[in-house]
């Protein structure tokens, strides 16, 4: 009751707060388990896509400085949030991830573990190819752009133009035993390009001039001559 409560709290916010444009939802798996990978612009990115996910089954993980939080913490708690330990490997948090999708959760998640300060995608952490090597599931790209500028336009009574787009899922390769770390790393860079290949230019940060992520984007249309 308390996911689909704000689930519907979410969504009618940002009706009313933003000019949405949503595309790819035909994309989405109809069930779990899959996870949703994003990337990470703002605070308002979490309830964004929690509101426009139309499955009850949606959790993630959330910092641990908000588990104690009067306000934050209720909340992320009663939707079934996991909390991690920022900047450190949190094998409980991990853990837990693991059973969520085998029990046939969507676990949404921003690989890049925090905010970018760039406005523009950084590197990925290697927990979501983890999580991978570890159920199987399938992996949804999802783009986001706008919500960067919301904070902004929110104080000057502005309608923020926000879009999302959810990419085809795919599945990653299993992790070559012999060099599992290397491996997870290239997975890793495999989850950001595919969110990279849904971006626009000035969003793909650090992945801009990856090769794998150049085989996702269209190729330039010829120019044509005139005689």
């Amino acid at each position: 009751m308390a996911s689909r409560f704000f689930r519907w709290l979410f969504n009618l916010l940002f009706l009313l707060l933003t000019r949405r444009t949503i595309t790819g939802q035909e994309n989405l798996p109809e069930n779990g388990p899959y996870i949703l990978t994003t990337n990470h612009l703002s605070y308002f990115d979490t309830p964004l896509i929690f509101g426009v996910m139309g499955n009850e089954n949606v959790i993630g993980w959330a910092a641990e400085r908000y588990e104690h939080h009067w306000f934050f913490g209720p909340i992320i708690r009663s939707i079934g949030g996991i909390f991690i330990q920022r900047g450190e490997v949190d094998r409980h948090a991990l853990r837990e991830a693991v059973q969520a999708l085998k029990a046939g959760k969507v676990f949404a998640v921003a690989p890049e573990g925090t905010r970018s300060k760039t406005q523009s995608l950084q590197a990925g952490k290697t927990g979501v190819a983890f999580l991978v090597h570890h159920t199987g599931v399938p992996v949804v790209p999802v783009a986001i752009t706008g919500t960067e500028q919301m904070a902004d336009s929110l104080r000057h009574l502005r309608r923020q133009r926000v879009t999302i787009q959810f990419g085809e899922a795919y599945l990653l390769p299993p992790l070559d035993r012999n060099n599992r770390n290397r491996a997870l790393e290239t997975n890793t860079d495999e989850i950001m390009c595919r969110i990279a290949g849904l971006l626009p230019e000035a969003y793909r940060g650090v992945y801009r001039n990856h090769p794998r992520l150049h085989e996702f984007l269209p190729l330039p249309k010829p120019v044509s001559s005139s005689r």
